[in-house]
């Protein structure tokens, strides 16, 4: 062979495996090893097209986060693809996109498709139905879902929307509490609420719904300050110190202590710790309706102190534990009589004619509101979370302060009205 022939063939072929190192050089990084080969590159291969369809190929560009958050996913490990979350379920309007028919939107009801008995015991819960009779009433609830929701939770979903809520205007309720309150969403599937609230739309994380911060999306500030109250007790203190060395992905019916030595609202409201069963009634181990005025046991009372105090005994002795509750029932106790007292200086100001039958419309009502909403719902969080300061300066002192104040209102009320 000639030897410019040998030359031009050494050089191209020289080119091309040069060319081929610049273009794996420009290819995307490894995404999640942890994931194992359908994932490990940051692109599509075959392995991850056959799990997702035609999706990522497209959203890969569009929306890049959402398809790495879905990689990261258990759903992507166990093969779960975009299309079997995203086709419509019974109830739900089809829509065309990229040559596949897909839900118009996705509720529970797509999730309960897999995950049947955490949405009816979710269905049990304040954060279904409740939740948004709170802010909204009755009016959005089949006739079927109010007598559900009020064999568990009587007189919280059969009722008028928040008349404080009504006064401060649609855009305090569309951007304010909706953000919250649509966790218990009526759909038009049918369905109530959606899963993502607290395990979020792709990445669909047990990890995520463990965090307090996750749960502090909507428990914390004035009227329920359950994440500061966290953050300031023994176990907050703990978890944030430690946090980096849990598992928070445990199996939720495997949960043991090694995978979470420090509890999280999650461990104790919901966990399976240590073979204790799961649950997605975040209700089931109370045993007190706090956020009320006067706050009195719940129908399920022993049943519920004693699942929590279950959950308790995986750290603490009984005898402490014990001693832990009826410290906190005492607050509960001492904070009912401090209210009882208030309300019933109101009642007699509404009986006498001197308050108007409209609600927030004059001072003392936001005064008595302020007391029984904010300052003592914080005493009795606190008593049952471990928070003294919540307990004390933020609740028993606010307290105090607002029962003087509310006093020397309604004495000047009166005053005002015997003077004519």
């Amino acid at each position: 062979m000639p030897f410019k022939a040998v030359f031009i063939s050494v050089v191209i072929g020289s080119a091309l495996i040069v060319a081929a190192f610049m273009l794996n050089a420009r290819r995307p990084g490894i995404g999640n090893p942890s994931l194992g080969p359908p994932f490990l590159a940051g692109q599509p291969n075959a392995s991850f097209v056959r799990a997702t369809g035609k999706c990522a190929e497209c959203h890969r560009q569009e929306t890049a986060a959402v398809v790495h958050q879905y990689e990261m996913s258990v759903h992507a490990v166990k093969g779960v693809s975009c299309l079997d979350c995203h086709q419509a379920v019974e109830g739900q309007t089809e829509i065309a996109h990229s040559g596949f028919l897909i839900a118009g939107q996705l509720t529970a009801a797509n999730c309960k498709s897999c995950h049947t008995t955490e949405y009816q015991q979710y269905l049990r819960s304040r954060h279904a139905a409740p939740a948004w009779a709170a802010v909204s009433g009755s009016q959005d609830f089949t006739v079927e879902q109010i007598a559900f929701g009020e064999k568990y939770h009587e007189g919280w979903v059969d009722r008028p929307a928040n008349a404080l809520a009504l006064l401060e205007g649609q855009s305090a309720i569309t951007k304010g509490c909706i953000e919250c309150h649509d966790i218990g969403k009526p759909n038009l599937d049918g369905s109530i609420g959606s899963c993502t609230a607290c395990h979020a739309r792709h990445i669909a994380s047990v990890s995520l719904a463990r965090r307090p911060e996750t749960c502090g999306q909507c428990h914390m500030g004035p009227d329920h300050a359950q994440l500061e109250i966290y953050h300031e007790s023994k176990h907050g203190v703990l978890y944030n110190h430690l946090q980096h060395s849990m598992n928070l992905s445990a199996d939720p019916k495997r949960l043991t202590s090694r995978d979470m030595s420090v509890p999280t609202c999650a461990t104790c409201h919901m966990s399976g710790l240590d073979g204790l069963k799961v649950t997605h009634d975040t209700t089931e181990r109370l045993s007190y309706w706090l956020f009320a005025a006067i706050s009195d046991k719940r129908p399920a009372f022993q049943r519920g102190q004693t699942e929590m105090k279950e959950v308790c005994m995986k750290c603490h002795a009984q005898t402490p534990i014990d001693t832990f509750y009826r410290e906190a029932e005492q607050v509960v106790a001492d904070t009912n009589e401090k209210i009882r007292v208030v309300a019933e200086i109101m009642q007699g100001l509404r009986d006498d004619g001197l308050l108007t039958p409209e609600p927030f419309d004059e001072p003392i009502e936001f005064v008595y509101f302020d007391l029984w909403h904010y300052y003592g719902r914080t005493a009795k969080h606190g008593a049952f979370m471990g928070g003294a300061d919540f307990v004390q300066w933020h609740g028993n002192y606010e307290l105090l302060l607002k029962t003087t104040e509310l006093m020397k209102m309604a004495e000047d009320i009166r005053a005002q009205h015997e003077a004519g």
